[in-house]
């Protein structure tokens, strides 16, 4: 089955208060934000669709993308 998520993973954004949210979310200091989430995508343990959203769940943090622009919504620590 086609994964449209890692079809496009190119095209993935977020804004400048995106960036700001995962970096306090996931406590990540010094690095592009939207590199490491194309990074840990391309490696993820599963990645699903619910809705109008990609969710990938990657060592212990899921990131949100939006499956219609793209856009990386926001990034958390997963709950166990």
């Amino acid at each position: 089955m086609k994964n449209d998520l890692l079809a496009n993973i190119s095209r993935l954004h977020t804004t400048a208060l995106g960036v700001e949210r995962i970096k306090k979310n996931l406590g990540l200091a010094g690095v592009d934000v939207v590199q490491w989430c194309k990074d840990e995508i391309k490696n993820a343990s599963s990645i699903q669709r619910r809705g109008k959203n990609w969710y990938a769940h990657v060592d212990g943090a899921v990131i949100t993308v939006n499956a219609s622009s793209f856009g990386i919504i926001t990034a958390h620590r997963a709950k166990n």
